[in-house]
């Protein structure tokens, strides 16, 4: 036997009990940014997530599209708008989100995962009843005269609810639900949704064993600088309390706290461009992200 095959088989004796864990469990995976950069890495995540479903793992996919999105406003001359760094998205700029994430990049992941052998179905948070959104509001105080004030972000909006029901359905047919990150008012209006929230709140509401954030960072970061494996709820708290968890990965920290405190086993913060990061992650001793846990 080569050392190749060799090193293949203890791979394969590593991942046994792993396998086992998550057998019919559900695992949510957000996808974006640069993970979903170059063709060979949007590929090769078809396949792993292919690969997860074929070995009874029930993944589900949480998917962005900035880039895509900037990229299309661009073609169409369509200029955006910032208040304190924040984009407002206006009736004419939510359409193109929508065409975008709803349309061509929900399509292209799950054409992907059904190319590597599994059957996946691109749906946006609109189908279904999946996500009713409410609109986001945030405020900001006025340096001079310390007043408050309300930021109009226009149709920006967050996970007021989650059905479930058409997931559980797709699940339940042994297809790979892939969502875009849009929900819909009360007044029938189309809200852009952070597909972090969106993937957090589709977690909590499935009881999902597992919520893997795929970024472009292997994870937290101590005070020391040294990757961290492993934290409770209360340590990420007070890593940010203390300010060694800073800039953007806060929230992603404080949207893995909010899936674990609504029932998700463990939230996973790991580099989507690592080869075969979510394999790595769920299927060795020690995964190669920052698992945050109650």
């Amino acid at each position: 036997m080569t050392e190749d095959a060799q090193d293949r088989m203890e791979l394969l004796a590593q991942a046994l009990p792993y396998l086992k864990r998550y057998d019919d469990k559900i695992v949510v995976v957000k996808y974006g940014g640069h993970a979903m950069g170059e063709e060979e890495t949007a590929l090769r995540f078809g396949r792993d997530i292919a690969l997860l479903e074929q070995v009874g793992v029930n993944p589900v996919v949480v998917h962005g599209g900035g880039p895509q999105i900037n990229a299309m406003l661009k073609r169409l001359n369509v200029q955006s708008r910032f208040v304190d760094g924040l984009r407002v998205t206006d009736a004419a700029m939510v359409d193109v989100v929508e065409m975008v994430l709803a349309g061509s990049v929900n399509k292209q992941v799950a054409a992907a995962i059904t190319r590597a052998g599994a059957i996946a179905v691109g749906i946006s948070g609109k189908d279904g009843g999946l996500i009713r959104a409410r609109k986001l509001t945030r405020t900001v105080r006025d340096p001079g005269s310390n007043i408050e004030k309300v930021l109009d972000l226009g149709f920006v909006g967050e996970p007021e609810h989650v059905d479930a029901r058409v997931l559980r359905l797709l699940i339940g047919a042994d297809i790979v639900p892939v969502v875009a990150p849009a929900g819909v008012g009360e007044d029938g209006a189309t809200y852009n949704i952070n597909a972090d929230t969106v993937a957090g709140a589709i977690a909590s509401a499935l009881d999902a064993e597992r919520l893997l954030m795929l970024t472009d960072v292997s994870g937290v970061r101590g005070p020391d600088g040294a990757h961290i494996p492993q934290m409770t709820v209360a340590e990420a708290r007070a890593g940010i309390a203390a300010g060694w968890i800073s800039g953007g990965m806060i929230p992603k920290v404080e949207t893995c706290i909010e899936a674990v405190e609504r029932g998700v086993k463990g939230a996973v913060i790991l580099d989507g461009r690592e080869p075969h990061a979510i394999l790595l992650e769920l299927f060795t001793d020690r995964g190669i992200g920052t698992l945050i846990v109650p």
